[in-house]
């Protein structure tokens, strides 16, 4: 499913992991944070880094590239948490994704947006919307859906709450 506001193109924020380009649909995205460091919390995932404090709200953070099973990148100055909100099974709820940058809000025409593989791509098919083309690179359009569906992460997030 394509992220749009009527009449215009798709929008997607792009951002860095590694040396590859990853974009997400706009409309998910809340607001992008100045990566502060997260505090643990005992019995989540391995790709849950932990949780940052959000205006008083416990908000969990995924490590992106530990959910993409790639080498992590140590946090610089361009470390970022991207706070998106996603619809799950149990309702809406907010979390937080690690990157290593963010780039620029892309306008990505349908037209330059090719299907996901279903062999040789760095990710798996089924966490990608497709692959975009912008500037003759590619993006890879995450489904933020997919990423964040981190073995029951809709439940994880309310039990965040309860453990902070």
């Amino acid at each position: 499913m394509m992220t749009t506001v009527e009449g215009s193109e798709p929008q997607f924020l792009s951002f860095m992991l590694g040396q590859d380009m990853f974009a997400i649909g706009i409309l998910a995205v809340r607001e992008i944070l100045e990566y502060a460091g997260v505090t643990p919390v005992p019995q989540m995932p391995p790709c849950i880094s932990g949780v940052i404090n959000l205006r008083g709200t416990a908000v969990p953070v995924l490590d992106l590239a530990c959910r993409l099973e790639r080498e992590p990148v140590p946090v610089s100055k361009r470390t970022c948490i991207i706070v998106v909100e996603v619809d799950g099974e149990h309702g809406a709820f907010v979390i937080g994704i690690l990157v290593d940058a963010v780039n620029a809000v892309l306008d990505i025409p349908p037209s330059e947006v090719e299907p996901a593989p279903s062999l040789g791509a760095q990710v798996r098919a089924e966490m990608l919307q497709g692959i975009g083309k912008v500037n003759g690179r590619f993006v890879l359009l995450l489904d933020v859906r997919q990423v964040a569906s981190v073995g029951d992460l809709a439940a994880i997030a309310p039990a965040a709450l309860e453990h902070v």
